[in-house]
């Protein structure tokens, strides 16, 4: 399917906007249909003549007909001799033929003096007056006899490679000459199938209609799911990316002000163990300092410095408080935001089947309108015109073809008397060639053994002989060998030169053509129901170049094949029905006024204004300045090693106490301290982004709630193009494939060009040719027989052995020897 590669539509695009520009769904996916090849059994293959070895004579042969027929078509006699054939006047006949004349007559003097010659030879030598043998040897003779010898072998090749040109192209006759018939048969009989089955081919291929609509009922079947997929696909990112920055700031919301709650609770604690802590410290500080500083007491210096920071580090009573914000955000949040996200959500993500629901009725009027479709793609087939206007044309294919068939039945018959006459030809030049190349070689042997008197006469007299009996066949078959090239010269050199020639130059046609060249009864443009504005010659180069036998049959109403195949016809209503579609689609509310309102007390709630750095400067500051669990152990150590067990019990028990104050006041505060660091870097964190994080969310919802209608609806339009694109595109292929089907193939005139085209490469080029390269080739061989006649006859007289002793003083060629008396060979 060739013609559809050059057919494949890609997938466009409309651009939606900037931000959601995009592809048609299934990208730049190439339509691709398959048809059946309703025209496989009408198709005339065109035939061509195989390239071969012989080509070069061909080519030869046909300059030599050039030569000899200069003459341009015969118009005026074929006219006279096709409208009254008594009036051909005989001159007229002769002057065309002026060159086949001189040919023949070279022929007939060939034909006449041939024989009469041989019987002149054949008489003097008889009586002994020509011919016999050499009388004594010269040193001239030398070169004498060496150029005739070679002469004579010169001569001999060319005959032998004309012999063998012969048989080659005889046998090429042959072997073209029955195929040939069959083929010009074959063509007859597929160019009547063709024209009878148009009607049929026609409706098969209206039948392929069922290829695209199959196709646009698949595609029909899922497209509202697909176009709801793809807007779901184009707009989630924004609406999804909305709802994600509200669940966002939702929990920001939430996670405030549970950090809040324990951000108060957390400085509420820790004041109040401050307090406590205080006092017990004080107390607990004086003490042990007075122990420490006891005279008594040893090794208790250092100790001292220690215990003198037994104070509190940092004061909680400095944290700022969060009541205020903790009041702004009582009672948040009011809106159910799970369900506001839950229904947003869910209706968003319904849009496929919400749009199939919507489609549903459209996509079952797209589908009437195919069937719509499919009645007007029928109507092509009922009302094309060619039926009723191919029986002229079918009528004298019939004519044609019972006509031709006898003597397409008698070819085999003829062709086989024709090739025995041209090999027995042909083996009678190889019999002449064969009877010149044993002379020469026995006579070559003799002169080689000259020193052998007995060898020498047997072997130059073999030698003779065999050149006498080259020369008698000469004469004997050379007038039947001339009759049988000046027949096939004859008839293939006029075939050529006044058929095949203008044939193939189309003047054959121009001929048929010209009013008043053929009786009216041969009106050959009438009787095939030609357009009267056209000819044969307009017909064929129209029919050659792809027309379709609408546009060269003169038919009753015009038929525009462009307006049946139109796109427009096929496709205006479903085109229509789809840009008139539209569906409408309540707002999606991704944040309603609750929301909004719990989102703006947010806001504005004042968590982004609290003083976390104070918090933070406290929270770094330790509990108590010094390490208590360390005075504890310091005093437990020197409670060891008093003397004075009064002052190690009491050392002792304020190192217990130090061990309570640890575990029951600062390593709770400590816990509370953690806490109190983990809210406020919560806090701390989110709080500097608070104020922009909410109004991008606020803008992401805003854009989505006030563009999601309209994108939806330029998408669905988008979609919805691209859809219709796709199935004209199917419908496209299908009109422009049924287009080329009609006029390239069921429909075409094509095949009555290549029927003649075909008769044209069979007649001319593979019989013709082949039959006219054998009468050149057996010609030059006949004519060639001349020369060859005479460097025989010469040539035998140096190879008999003379009968008189010679004597000479140096020559090799006058050596005195001694031949017993031999008969001379006699004509």
């Amino acid at each position: 399917m060739g013609f559809l590669l050059l057919q494949l539509l890609a997938f466009t695009f409309i651009p939606l906007d900037p931000a959601h520009s995009q592809q048609c769904s299934g990208g730049a996916t190439p339509l691709i249909l398959q048809f059946a090849d309703v025209g496989a059994d009408q198709r005339i293959p065109a035939h061509r003549r195989v390239p071969g070895s012989l080509d070069p004579l061909y080519d030869l042969v046909q300059s030599y007909l050039d030569m000899v027929q200069q003459n341009p078509l015969p118009t005026e006699l074929l006219k006279d001799a096709l409208n009254d054939p008594p009036s051909a006047s005989t001159s007229q006949i002769l002057e065309y033929q002026a060159g086949y004349l001189v040919c023949a007559s070279i022929a007939v003097i060939y034909f006449v003096a041939m024989p009469l010659i041989g019987l002149s030879i054949c008489c003097c030598r008889r009586h002994r007056r020509c011919g016999g043998r050499v009388k004594a040897y010269r040193r001239s003779l030398l070169c004498q006899r060496n150029f005739l010898m070679i002469s004579l072998l010169l001569t001999t090749l060319v005959i032998l490679a004309g012999v063998i040109c012969a048989f080659a192209a005889n046998q090429k006759v042959k072997e073209e000459m029955e195929p040939g018939a069959r083929d010009a048969l074959n063509t007859l009989q597929a160019l009547r199938h063709h024209v009878s089955g148009i009607p049929r081919g026609v409706q098969l291929a209206v039948e392929q209609f069922a290829v695209p609509k199959e196709q646009i009922l698949r595609d029909l079947n899922n497209v509202s799911w697909n176009v709801g997929s793809t807007i779901h696909l184009v707009l989630k990112g924004p609406v999804y990316s909305a709802m994600n920055a509200m669940k966002s700031r939702v929990q920001d919301l939430q996670n405030s002000l549970h950090h809040l709650q324990i951000l108060k609770k957390t400085v509420q604690g820790l004041t109040q163990y401050q307090d406590e802590l205080e006092s017990t410290l004080k107390y607990q500080k004086q003490n042990i300092i007075s122990l420490l500083e006891d005279p008594r007491c040893t090794y208790c210096a250092s100790a001292l410095s220690t215990a003198q920071g037994l104070e509190l580090g940092a004061d909680y009573h400095k944290l700022p408080p969060v009541e205020r914000v903790l009041k702004n955000l009582q009672g948040l949040p009011k809106a159910n935001f799970s369900e506001m996200i839950h229904q947003a959500s869910h209706s968003f993500n319904s849009f496929p089947e919400r749009i199939a629901a919507k489609m549903a009725d459209i996509v079952q009027d797209l589908k009437k309108d195919m069937e719509k479709a499919t009645e007007k793609v029928q109507d092509i087939a009922d009302s094309f015109p060619i039926a009723g206007h191919t029986r002229p044309i079918y009528n004298a294919l019939v004519k044609a073809e019972n006509i031709s068939r006898p003597y397409f039945k008698e070819v085999k018959h003829y062709e086989r008397y024709r090739w025995i006459a041209g090999v027995v030809a042909c083996t009678v030049v190889l019999l002449i060639v064969i009877c010149n190349i044993l002379g020469l070689s026995f006579g070559t042997y003799g002169l080689t053994v000259r020193e052998d008197p007995s060898d020498y006469e047997s072997r130059g007299e073999a030698g003779a002989k065999m050149l006498i009996t080259g020369v008698c066949f000469s004469f004997l078959f050379s007038w039947l060998l001339i009759l049988l090239v000046l027949v096939t010269f004859l008839v293939g050199g006029n075939v050529q030169t006044l058929v095949c020639e203008h044939w193939a130059s189309q003047e054959i046609y121009k001929f048929i053509d010209t009013p008043g060249n053929l009786p009216p009864s041969m009106n050959i443009t009438q009787r095939l129901g030609l357009k009267k504005s056209l000819n044969i010659t307009t017909a064929y180069q129209q029919c050659k170049n792809g027309a379709g036998l609408w546009e060269v049959l003169q038919l009753e109403d015009s038929y525009s094949l462009s307006d049946h195949l139109s796109v427009t016809k096929y496709t205006a209503e479903f085109q229509k029905r789809l840009e008139d579609f539209h569906i409408s689609f309540e707002d999606i509310v991704l944040l309603n006024a609750d929301g909004k309102q719990d989102l703006d007390t947010f806001k504005k709630s004042g968590v982004d204004q609290i003083d976390y750095a104070s918090f933070q400067a406290e929270i770094r500051n330790p509990i108590v300045r010094t390490s208590v669990e360390g005075v504890a152990l310091d005093l437990e150590r020197l409670s060891k090693v008093q003397s004075d067990r009064s002052l190690a019990a009491q050392l002792a028990d304020e190192s217990q106490k130090l061990h309570e104050i640890q575990n029951a006041t600062i390593d709770i505060m400590k816990e509370l301290v953690a806490n109190l660091k983990e809210s406020v870097y919560f806090l701390l964190t989110m709080a500097p982004n608070l104020q922009t994080q909410i109004n991008d969310m606020e803008t992401k919802i805003r854009f989505v709630e006030n563009t999601l209608p309209v994108d939806v609806h330029k998408i669905l339009r988008q979609e919805l193009a691209c859809f219709v694109r796709k199935e004209v595109g199917y419908i496209s292929l299908y009109l422009n494939w049924l287009r080329h089907v009609l006029t390239g193939d069921v429909a075409s005139c094509q095949p009555l060009s290549t029927a003649l085209d075909n008769g044209r490469v069979i007649l001319c080029e593979r019989i013709v040719d082949p039959w006219n390269a054998f009468w050149f080739s057996l010609g030059c061989c006949t004519f060639f027989l001349i020369p060859s006649i005479i460097f025989a006859i010469k040539t035998t007289k140096h190879l008999r052995p003379i009968r008189h002793r010679l004597i000479s003083t140096g020559s090799e060629e006058t050596y005195p020897f001694h031949i017993p008396r031999v008969t001379s060979l006699k004509l």
